[in-house]
């Protein structure tokens, strides 16, 4: 988990609630959590306040993550191999579904000006109306939470390797959310 500061820094965050139950961050901070843990029920509200209070949030939950890991398979170091994020998600009126029949393997799905790169990803259902919407195949859910933004991706493979052009999605994934 990772907020970028003011300065243009990611700064690492262990937990998403502190001891009052609240997310550390400013209102208007931009939160990058990509494949994380499965959250406490405190992580949940904290982070559900925070976006509703004027929060932006890039998520990325890999329901199939492809990435490859030095550490072994159940190594807490290495990172979570399948995203289990469901309440909150549920909570916003999403789901993330997983196709298991699709075919593996690389490709790149537009949205907007980007070409965003997906391996076995996730699609989102909506299952309440309000303020999301689905693009790039349902694989990129857009959603006004309170006075907040999501944007939520169901695959990680941008964050595979170490590509410029894996940077430069990402730069404009982030951008996405400054508007």
């Amino acid at each position: 988990m990772g907020v970028l500061s003011a300065q243009g820094r990611v700064v690492p965050l262990d937990t998403l609630a502190d001891s009052r139950g609240r997310l550390p961050l400013p209102r208007n901070a931009l939160l990058v959590l990509a494949q994380p843990m499965p959250l406490s029920p405190q992580e949940n509200v904290a982070l559900d306040a925070w976006v509703r209070g004027g929060g932006r949030l890039l998520l990325l939950a890999d329901p199939m993550l492809t990435a490859s890991s030095e550490y072994a398979l159940g190594d807490p170091r290495g990172p979570q191999r399948v995203a289990m994020l469901s309440p909150i998600l549920a909570h916003w009126g999403l789901e993330l579904q997983f196709d298991p029949a699709q075919p593996a393997g690389e490709h790149s799905v537009p949205l907007g000006d980007i070409a965003l790169p997906v391996n076995l990803a996730g699609r989102f259902a909506i299952h309440h109306p309000g303020g999301c919407r689905l693009e790039a195949q349902a694989i990129v859910a857009r959603c006004h939470i309170g006075s907040g933004q999501l944007l939520a991706i169901g695959d990680a493979a941008v964050l595979d390797g170490d590509e410029t052009g894996r940077a430069a999605t990402l730069t404009a994934l982030l951008e996405l959310l400054e508007h």
